[in-house]
Parts: structure tokens; sequence; C-alpha cells
């Protein structure tokens, strides 16, 4: 299984995610420069967290333009896996491969701490191993992860099952104390019609090796893994 992970002027993700998938899952990787315009022979693509261009005009609204975002898009509409995290995820909803827009946290201010998401299927490549409804523990690091639909695209989102991960408490309820950035209906990660492509504002790199503090993370990669093991 061979990992791509693209680098924009402003990721600092991208080892960490490298780490994951080449020094824990033991899979090739290879870092992709914002400025190429094709992608290496890969099965799954991360658009990792980060302050992409700095955040300027709103985050990810530029690196949405990057030469690479064409192949990206290709890759994606042809059912390659992509995964974005965090910077990734506002990537990929600026770049209109996921719904919605990541908005300033409600709070206004950034914010860096573990919480708890539930898992609401796994019956997904990105979530396979997981349990339906587990609850598990990762972190996030944001400014602008407030994610917002209008109704009627939130209503389809929701009955067409998109959402993997909602924020919660330890007890997997949902509440205004356990959703830390005020995101509509606490969602945390989303999928595409096509289930190929994942975005959420948590940080799975950051809980997959015990140093961390937390290995609950690792098994969103396992997952794909598995799913391109069993493909």
């Amino acid at each position: 299984m061979r990992f791509g992970i693209v680098v924009f002027p402003g990721s600092n993700c991208d080892t960490d995610c490298q780490f994951v998938t080449e020094k824990i899952l033991g899979e090739p990787t290879t870092f992709i420069w914002h400025q190429e315009k094709t992608l290496p022979d890969i099965d799954v693509l991360i658009l990792p967290g980060g302050f992409s261009y700095g955040d300027y005009l709103r985050a990810g609204a530029i690196a949405r333009f990057s030469p690479i975002m064409d192949a990206v898009i290709d890759f994606a509409q042809k059912g390659g896996y992509v995964l974005g995290i965090c910077n990734g995820f506002q990537i990929l909803t600026e770049a209109g491969l996921l719904p919605g827009a990541l908005l300033q946290n409600r709070s206004t201010k950034f914010i860096c701490k573990w919480v708890h998401l539930r898992v609401e299927s796994n019956e997904s490549a990105f979530t396979q191993l997981y349990m339906p409804k587990q609850v598990i523990s990762i972190p996030i690091a944001h400014a602008d992860g407030n994610y917002f639909l209008d109704p009627d695209a939130l209503a389809a989102l929701e009955d067409n099952q998109q959402v993997l991960f909602r924020y919660v408490n330890e007890n997997g309820e949902t509440s205004p104390a356990a959703n830390p950035n005020g995101s509509v209906n606490h969602i945390a990660g989303i999928r595409n019609t096509a289930g190929n492509v994942l975005g959420m504002m948590p940080h799975p790199e950051r809980a997959a090796d015990p140093v961390l503090g937390g290995i609950e993370g690792i098994t969103l990669f396992k997952s794909l893994q598995n799913t391109w093991a069993q493909s």
C-alpha cells in the first residue's frame, strides 16, 4: 500500500503522518510538494494539518488553488482514497470535494486539547476496524474548526450517513460542553457520498503511538490498510 502526503507552505503535520504510515504501518510514503502537477503511483493521499499559506484570506482558501490540487481532485473523483486532517479538511471543503465550510471556533480562540469522538459508523474504509458508536479520544488543534452546513444540505448529509465522527463526552453523549468549536450537529468528521474522501478536524496521527498519550487514532490508518488488503 502506497501513501502520498501533500506538503503546502505552512504544513506542519506532514512528518507526523509520515511517521505513522511509514514507521508504524510500514508502508512506503512519498511527500508531494504543492507545486507538482501530477501524483506519483499511490493508493491513499493525505492532506495534512497545519496553516497552509499562513491561513491568509480563509483557512485552506489559497491552498485550494495550488497546482497539485487538480491532480488531487482527479484522484478523488476516480475513487482514490483521500484523507484530509484539520487544515486538510478545510482544503477539501474549499475544493468542493466535501460539503460545508469550517468557520472560526465559537470561542474565537485557538483550541488545543484532547476530545472524545463517537464513531458513527464502521461501514467505511476509514473506520471498519472501530466498533459502531465506539467512543475514542483524539486531540484537536485549530482555530477554524466550526463545521457549518445549511439545513437542507445538513439533512442530506445525515440521511446519507456521511458523518463518521461526532464530538461527545466520555459517555458518548452529545452536549454543548462536549462540542469544542460549535460545529453543527457536533460534527467532527465527514465523508463524501462515494465514501472515498474523509475530512476531519481531530488529529488521528497524534493518537497513534503510546508515547503520544493515546493510540485510538492508529485504528483509522489500519482500517485503510485493511481495506486495501481486502481489495
